[in-house]
């Protein structure tokens, strides 16, 4: 059988030789061209759809491959994202482990000497603690998962969470929103239930949004190839079929909740931790999560800290002092908080550096057994916290870490005694069968 082949093959270089010539002839005479009376023929025809698609199948049988399946729009947009945010997340944990790296080198402390593990994050969607690297990917996966049970809902969240320009995202909401109004307005005209894809202002407000095109198809619109005037081929229209009075309410109940999505963000976990009474109270070592720094800039900090610099001595002006404020407070993404209660053992919970003081009075709170009682916190130095502070955290110096003092309201507990009553009750019993000891 291979021979056949072989002589096939040479039979055909032969021919496509050209014709013949005498050992007498001149070689570098070029071939005299024939002119054929009939119609040219064209060098290369493009097959057809039909004869691409045979192809690909004859070929996935020789290969002994099974056929593609062939995607709907939404799988083929769910299998983009999926590899575009493994992408990501493969790159930002590259980036994270670079830092972490870094900063372990630097000042040679190891995963279990560091004040908290690391930063984590909730899903709003499934509970799940996430990493900073897993939350994006898992919020993602979550929407898609909702499709099954609520398909507007999911494309609700597609639109306000997967796109970051909030311009953009506004204008899509609008367009869409217009839509629907034309069409309950005008239920009876035809034109408004039809959406030409082609159309400029789809193409360029409407299409770009990821999700706009998922919540049009789950309030009812259908992908539909209709004639247009002028036109010989067809166009891909999104169709609303339906019109009785009860689904346009029903739109009209979908374009709010469209018009009041939120993005799906991963909420930062508190971490709460307990410790016993600990004369390290104040010492904390942190995690590179907490630091709005790159690798190389923790390197830099680490070198400034060995270099003596007494910065008291220089003669600088209120704004210059407070441009260096600002600058040290955007250093900071997060703060570890502390606070020491009245029998000495010690609450440890985790905070957005931007996070208002009230924060802090509510996690300590829903720390207590008693969170009612007034109580006040007291910052290094004797400052006192005040709940109805509007102040962030990094504007009060309570980042990236700190040591508070937590003490009852004299008053409250006087009244207390002299109704006969006791001290109150502290830390919750769900934080103290896990407490531990401070390194």
């Amino acid at each position: 059988m291979k021979k056949f082949f072989e002589d096939i093959k040479k039979d055909i270089k032969f021919k496509s030789a050209g014709p013949g010539k005498k050992l007498t002839e001149d070689g570098s005479s070029k071939p005299q061209m024939v002119q054929s009376s009939g119609p040219a023929k064209p060098r290369h025809v493009t097959p057809t759809e039909g004869a691409q698609k045979a192809g690909a199948a004859a070929l996935a049988r020789i290969d002994g491959q099974p056929r593609p399946l062939v995607q709907t729009s939404q799988d083929a947009i769910r299998l983009k994202v999926k590899k575009e945010l493994q992408a990501e997340a493969a790159a930002l944990a590259v980036s994270e482990k670079e830092i972490k790296t870094a900063d372990e080198g630097s000042n040679g402390k190891s995963p279990e000497f560091l004040s908290v593990k690391g930063v984590y994050f909730t899903c709003p969607l499934t509970g799940a603690i996430l990493t900073k690297s897993e939350r994006e990917v898992h919020i993602k996966e979550a929407i898609f998962m909702r499709f099954e049970e609520d398909a507007v809902e999911a494309s609700i969240m597609m639109i306000h969470t997967f796109n970051k320009d909030k311009e953009k995202v506004k204008a899509a909401v609008h367009i869409i929103s217009k839509y629907i109004e034309n069409i309950c307005e005008n239920p009876t005209e035809e034109k408004y239930r039809k959406i030409k894809l082609s159309n400029k202002v789809f193409q360029e407000k409407v299409k770009p949004v990821e999700g706009s095109r998922e919540f049009l198809e789950a309030v009812g619109f259908q992908s539909i190839m209709l004639d247009v005037d002028g036109q010989e081929e067809t166009e891909e229209f999104l169709v609303l079929l339906e019109h009785d009075p009860e689904a346009l309410e029903l739109m009209k109940e979908r374009r709010d909740r469209l018009q009041r999505g939120e993005p799906v963000r991963a909420q930062l976990d508190r971490q709460p931790q307990a410790f016993r009474p600990s004369p390290n109270a104040m010492h904390f070592e942190l995690p590179p999560e907490f630091y709005n720094l790159m690798a190389e800039d923790l390197k830099r900090e680490q070198q400034q800290k060995s270099e003596v610099v007494d910065k008291n001595a220089m003669l600088r002006t209120k704004a210059m002092r407070e441009r260096e404020q600002q600058r040290e407070r955007r250093k900071y993404n997060y703060a570890l908080l502390r606070v020491r209660l009245p029998d000495g053992n010690i609450l440890q919970g985790t905070f957005l550096a931007w996070e208002k003081v009230s924060a802090v009075f509510e996690f300590v709170r829903d720390s207590l057994v008693d969170g009612w009682q007034p109580f006040e916190l007291v910052a290094p130095g004797g400052h006192k916290l005040r709940e109805d502070q509007e102040l962030m955290l990094n504007e009060c110096s309570l980042v990236p870490a700190v040591l508070l003092t937590l003490s009852w309201d004299a008053a409250v507990q006087a009244d207390i005694v002299a109704a006969g009553g006791t001290g109150p009750a502290l830390l919750k019993p769900e934080l103290l069968e896990n407490i531990l000891t401070l390194n």
